[in-house]
């Protein structure tokens, strides 16, 4: 009934959030870099249209299927085509940042893990876009697609050669697709719920319609999950207990009586419950 845990040893189970102005600068720069680091690697486009060209060619050497075949469900209704336009322009970074938020609340330590494993993705896209840079398929005449943002809006991309908030050459890898993974991902692993598979609906929507807009071929979606199963593989993921809490690395409580023989201790790794019995 007088067992206790000794001072202290309580709160080491809680994992702390990191300090919320430097994870915010973290993941502000984060996204900068994202937005605009690629713009380094404009001024290429001679060399991202003969890529272009080369990535298809080999698509259909490896006979994957044709992205057109996507873009044809889309333009079976101009409101479908509208709306996969308005997912691709609207969906990307509200629903990353959603997710790190909830994680920085919720799963502290696993906040910690996917910043990082999103920051090397970014950081390794980015020296792609600069080594390779690549025109999109809705650029490539050899194609047949239709540039949906462009024929049926809304469009977030303007004129390339007017175009300086963005590096419209950037398409290997797809940062897009890369992203939504890392989400579902990371709501799978960070919770508990029987239905926690379906996050995956949301890189799948997003497979879909970055390939159906014809802002992406197929293989800038298979580098970007290369690219996600190289970090996932060298940053390992926390556990979580059963109930979905953080895990902790703490040493078993040691415990000490009150009106008792000092040396009446309780065995060694026994689970006694502080306060028990208050």
């Amino acid at each position: 009934m007088n067992a206790r845990t000794e001072p202290g040893e309580a709160g080491s189970r809680a994992i702390a959030r990191p300090p919320l102005v430097r994870e915010l600068l973290l993941v502000a720069g984060l996204f900068l870099v994202y937005k605009f680091g690629r713009q380094l690697a404009t001024g290429h486009t001679a060399e991202a249209f003969r890529n272009a060209g080369r990535v298809w060619d080999l698509e259909r050497t490896l006979r994957l299927p044709g992205e057109g075949t996507v873009q044809s469900l889309l333009l079976h209704g101009e409101t479908l085509t509208e709306s996969a336009n308005v997912y691709y322009a609207t969906v990307h970074f509200p629903a990353t940042v959603a997710f790190l938020v909830w994680l920085y609340l919720r799963r502290p330590a696993h906040y910690v893990w996917a910043r990082r494993v999103l920051a090397a993705v970014t950081a390794a896209a980015l020296v792609l876009h600069l080594t390779f840079p690549l025109a999109p398929p809705r650029m490539l005449a050899a194609t047949g697609l239709v540039d949906t943002g462009k024929v049926f809006g809304p469009s977030v991309y303007g004129p390339p050669r007017t175009d300086h908030l963005s590096n419209q050459f950037a398409a290997m890898p797809s940062l897009h697709f890369g992203w939504a993974l890392m989400v579902a991902i990371g709501l799978i692993v960070a919770t508990h719920s029987r239905l926690r598979l379906l996050w995956l609906l949301h890189p799948l929507l997003t497979l879909l319609v970055i390939v159906g807009t014809a802002n992406h071929y197929w293989l800038d979606c298979l580098a970007a999950a290369a690219l996600l199963g190289l970090a996932l593989a060298v940053i390992r993921a926390p556990r979580a207990t059963a109930t979905g809490a953080e895990p902790w690395k703490a040493s078993p409580p040691r415990t000490r009586t009150t009106g008792r023989d000092p040396g009446d201790l309780a065995p060694a790794g026994a689970n006694v419950l502080a306060g028990a019995g208050r």
